[in-house]
């Protein structure tokens, strides 16, 4: 039984429209026109006829990508390959960079410290004279409310920084016994001493 001219008619319409959403699908894909080269509108047929190769090109972009993607990785992985192992070795090298500059801010402070009260802090006194107040010792006369630093810190490998004053090497001495926290050493135990920085 053949169908009638309403049903072909209605059958040719929704053939019509499924194109127009596959090829309205790849043209998104795509960014393909909707125009001929000549300027002539495409049918549903010329649509049907070009998705496939609309695919084939989005696919052959998606391996652009790809690849683009597997190039980075690649340099990314090179990169590390020579940056990490420098790394790797510089912790110790960064700490001691660290230790030097914890003893010019506690040379500055205890500067300060002198500049206002005309001596520096004994070595009985020690660092915590620039957080608080001596209780023992000479006396500072014009100590500030706040102290000149808020905490003596620990060196960068978590030990206690020494102080001597008088020092050996100046009105002063401070000393970080580096990794293992005794006297002497070398490499990463090497000593860092504040008489020393450049």
């Amino acid at each position: 039984m053949e169908p009638g001219p309403e049903r072909s008619a209605d059958l040719e319409e929704r053939i019509e429209m499924t194109v127009d959403s596959v090829w309205q699908y790849w043209q998104n894909s795509t960014g393909s026109h909707q125009e001929s080269a000549d300027g002539r509108r495409k049918t549903a047929s010329d649509r049907l006829l070009a998705a496939p190769e609309a695919r084939k090109r989005s696919w052959r972009e998606a391996g652009f990508t790809l690849i683009e993607i597997m190039v980075v990785i690649i340099i990314l992985g090179i990169l590390a390959g020579l940056i990490v192992p420098r790394i790797m070795g510089e912790p110790d090298k960064a700490r001691r960079v660290k230790a030097k500059l914890q003893m010019e801010s506690l040379a500055v402070a205890l500067k300060k410290f002198k500049l206002d009260n005309g001596f520096y802090p004994s070595t009985e006194q020690g660092l915590q004279a620039l957080v608080e107040k001596p209780s023992i010792g000479k006396m500072p006369q014009h100590y500030p409310e706040k102290g000149y630093i808020p905490k003596v810190p620990k060196d960068p490998w978590g030990n206690e920084y020494v102080y001597l004053s008088p020092g050996e090497h100046g009105d002063f001495d401070i000393i970080s016994y580096g990794a293992d926290g005794e006297e002497g050493g070398e490499g990463k135990d090497a000593d860092v001493r504040s008489w020393e920085i450049e």
